[in-house]
């Protein structure tokens, strides 16, 4: 059942990687976690398998009585149960963290086919609840994601302090256990310079800046996620309102510098969205890390109308196809990591082709 799960995971397009409707393309996608713990049950660390089952089947009948988890059909995904390259899925799709890797015992992941809707089980928490939205959606995700935790909750009995609020496994998450990321798309911000000050005034605030699948110092293809640190103190509507007006900010930020750049050197600018669709469309040979960088230029192109045959929900696909794992499965077949390259290169010319 968990290959045919995968199957359908796989053939359906990732809903949060769709072009956002308003504010732009600044920003790639939206994240909303929750952390949450069941009040008679120890944490995830600490509680004995026999419980940690009881906890999967606990929280997959609340699940079921869920009408956003189950609206185009839930599947499940006993991660022990997975092989390494299945579960590098699944955090390549941001679905799980680096942590499933090692395919703890009793821990299981319920998600949407589209991937926007998901909860973790028994990795760091009992649950791990997620909503992931395309552009920037910080609000409407907040409240998608705050109807499903009252959803579960009505079946579940949380774990809560009076005074500290949720308890959670990590004293970083206790509070509201609210993790909220934008992962936006910055060029503009590395090509004038300007990007180092910028980063050092968000880490000021409070927010983390960092790549892609959370990397603290590489951001290949120019994304970057922030998101907030502290949980404890604030409410989820004041955490998520201050994490909007940073991210307003950077937007105006970064559409400023395109437009910097287009005033001191247009030509700059054209050359290296050219190179980069260039490459994409022609090369025979690109690692993961090249392929991202490309298509960064190819998508800052889009963005400025510098195509008109290839739109902006092909290359956020991309993005997430050329990821070595993605990659393998689309191809069939095992790959070794020169393979991986050549195909990739394959892969992108096909794509852009058509």
């Amino acid at each position: 059942m968990s290959n045919e799960n995968l199957q359908q995971l796989l053939n359906t397009p990732a809903a949060f990687l769709a072009e956002p409707e308003k504010d732009g393309n600044v920003a790639v996608f939206t994240r909303i976690r929750l952390a949450r713990n069941i009040s008679t049950f120890p944490f995830p660390c600490a509680a004995h398998p026999e419980q940690l089952t009881e906890i999967c089947e606990l929280v997959t009948a609340a699940a079921g009585n869920c009408e956003k988890m189950n609206k185009d059909g839930c599947l499940s995904f006993d991660i022990a149960e997975m092989t390494p390259a299945d579960r590098e899925i699944l955090k390549e799709r941001f679905l799980a963290g680096k942590e499933i890797l090692s395919g703890p015992e009793n821990c299981r992941l319920l998600t949407g086919k589209d991937s926007s809707c998901s909860i973790l089980i028994n990795d760091e928490d009992h649950l791990r609840i997620q909503i992931l939205a395309p552009g920037f959606q910080l609000d409407q995700a907040w409240v998608d994601t705050d109807a499903l935790d009252n959803a579960l909750s009505a079946h579940l009995d949380y774990a809560f302090d009076d005074q500290l609020g949720f308890l959670t496994s990590s004293p970083a998450n206790t509070g509201t256990g609210l993790k909220a990321s934008v992962l936006l798309h910055l060029p503009g911000l590395v090509m004038t310079g300007k990007l180092g000050p910028t980063i050092q005034g968000v880490n000021k605030l409070n927010l983390a800046f960092r790549g892609l699948y959370g990397e603290p110092n590489e951001n290949p293809g120019n994304l970057f996620l922030i998101s907030n640190q502290v949980t404890l103190g604030d409410s989820e509507t004041g955490i998520i309102g201050k994490l909007s007006q940073v991210v307003r900010q950077l937007i105006l930020h970064e559409n400023a510098a395109r437009q910097l750049v287009i005033q001191k050197d247009q030509a700059a600018l054209l050359d290296h969205v050219g190179r980069s669709y260039g490459i994409l469309r022609h090369g025979f040979k690109l690692s993961v890390k090249e392929a991202l960088n490309c298509l960064s230029g190819l998508r800052l192109g889009v963005d400025m109308k510098l195509f008109s045959h290839v739109d902006m929900n092909c290359v956020n696909e991309m993005f997430l196809t050329v990821q070595p794992v993605h990659l393998q499965k689309y191809a069939e077949k095992n790959l070794s990591a020169a393979e991986r390259d050549v195909f990739r290169a394959e892969y992108c010319r096909e794509k852009l082709k058509k």
